[in-house]
């Protein structure tokens, strides 16, 4: 027996995501994944369901961070304020955003910051940690949190006081080369972390007036919500000698020598998550990506009497033991006080991938109905061959959220030419420009503000360079070298 189509794709609504941010706060609440409503600014609680995501997405970052040597830390909250002080162009660039300890401590004990970043807490350490060449390189990471003293609004999983789930990579080497192919790694591995989200990105090289401060240069991944805007989801830095020259950070090298190590910092937080619900959601709630869902399906038995209960129960109990032996983790549906239907629902909002409904004539035919989240298709399906439908049906979901994202992506990326095209594409048509740029920040400055935006930087995922054609500056006048991505940012 085939399986028959029972329902074709529906469209899935988009109106609630114009409002983003109403949207983000609907559905996490309604979802039940993150509570808004604790007493202090910026500081929110991730709930169960939530936590089961987060966990997912955490383990995917751990496991490719393993797989390429990084070995996990934890390190205190405090920073001594010496420590902190020490590099100047970075104290200037967080001085303004930390939280200051200044009572509790003894007598001539020097003032403490709450963690903004880790690479002043880290160097220290790296110093007692490294003494040779075949020390290196050395890469360790952790998932912490860390603390800004943010003034500006603040919004769930976007933009915080405490980012509860910052992951930090630190990493030292002999010489640039060897650091920027940590680099290079870094983004790649960034790449196959937002691929398993179905997140689509853009790569760009900052400008040297919005890079990380202590950094030579800064690498950032964007992408772009359903309401225009961009939003930073991931940044790899390269620090250079900057750190560990004030941190006196050296190895020995094969011919007795004592050299300053480069370093790397890269970093994430929970932005990835608010990204992956943004870009994937409808108005009906969440759409998971199979890859990080807590329960790749949920199965529904429909009853209408004690006794079909009982039979669709056990039925559906027989389904999840199969599914779970094959490693597909399902959850069953058993309250009698819901209909089918508010199940439906139910599962829609929470976002499943996939959800098999049981009744009496599915089970004497001898089939499933299977309901894709994504689409909103139903297909029957022989009751022998579910698990391999639900394989097939899973790579499915996954591909298509990221074939769809990707292309939403695409579409949103516009070149111009003038100051009047950049400012239409990223105010009225709620996009990203790309447009000339003569690589001058003066210049760049003032393009970003004259459209009344924020430059994400010269792209590095496709030709940044306006190559032979004759292009203009639309600010300076002079000669382009660069594309310069326009967007409004979160």
């Amino acid at each position: 027996m085939e399986a028959r189509i029972l329902r074709g794709p529906q469209p899935r609504g988009r109106e609630k995501l114009a409002r983003l941010i109403e949207w983000l706060h609907w559905v996490i609440a309604e979802a039940e994944l993150y509570d808004v409503r604790y007493p202090v600014k910026g500081a929110y609680v991730w709930r169960p369901y939530g936590m089961k995501i987060r966990r997912n997405v955490e383990a995917a970052m751990r496991r490719l961070l393993e797989e390429t040597g990084h070995g996990e830390v934890l390190f205190p909250v405090f920073i001594p304020y010496e420590f902190f002080a020490k590099e100047s162009e970075h104290i200037r660039g967080f001085e303004e955003e930390v939280f200051w300890v200044t009572k509790g401590l003894q007598e001539g004990e020097s003032r403490l910051v709450l963690r903004p970043t880790s690479e002043t807490a880290i160097m220290p350490m790296f110093k007692l940690w490294i003494r040779d060449h075949t020390d290196l390189p050395y890469k360790v990471y952790q998932i912490v949190s860390v603390f800004r003293a943010e003034t500006k609004m603040t919004h769930p999983l976007i933009r915080l006081r405490e980012i509860s789930m910052f992951k930090e990579a630190h990493t030292a080497h002999v010489d640039r080369e060897d650091a920027e192919r940590q680099v290079r790694e870094a983004v790649d591995i960034y790449r196959r972390f937002f691929d398993e989200l179905a997140v689509p990105y853009l790569i760009s090289r900052r400008p040297d007036w919005d890079k990380f401060a202590g950094a030579v240069y800064t690498i950032a991944f964007d992408t772009v919500l359903p309401d225009g805007r961009a939003l930073q989801i991931g940044t790899v830095h390269y620090l250079g000698t900057n750190f560990s020259r004030v941190f006196e950070v050296t190895y020995l090298t094969p011919d007795g020598r004592h050299e300053l190590v480069h370093t790397t910092s890269y970093g994430i937080s929970e932005r990835s998550i608010a990204a992956m619900l943004a870009v994937h959601g409808d108005d009906r709630g969440l759409v998971l990506p199979p890859s990080v869902s807590p329960y790749k399906l949920v199965i529904v038995p429909i009853f209408y009497s004690d006794e079909e209960y009982a039979a669709m129960v056990q039925a559906s109990r027989g389904l999840a033991s199969e599914l779970q032996a094959a490693g597909i983790s399902a959850i069953i549906d058993e309250r009698r006080d819901k209909t089918p239907g508010w199940k439906y629902h139910y599962w829609e909002l929470l976002g499943v991938p996939l959800r098999v409904e049981i009744g009496r004539r599915d089970v004497e035919e001898g089939r499933v109905v299977i309901a894709r989240r994504d689409t909103l298709e139903k297909v029957s399906v022989p009751r022998g061959s579910v698990v391999d439908h639900v394989r097939s049906l899973l790579s499915e979901v996954q591909e298509n959220l990221r074939r769809e994202a990707w292309q939403r992506l695409s579409a949103s990326i516009k070149r111009v030419e003038t100051l009047e095209d950049a400012r239409v594409v990223v105010g009225e048509e709620r996009a990203v420009a790309e447009v000339p740029w003569n690589g001058r920040d003066e210049c760049g400055v003032k393009l970003q503000d004259a459209v009344d935006a924020n430059a994400l930087g010269v792209p590095l995922d496709r030709d940044p360079d306006v190559g032979g054609y004759d292009l203009r500056d639309p600010i300076c006048g002079d000669r382009a070298t660069y594309w310069l991505r326009i967007a409004r940012r979160y």
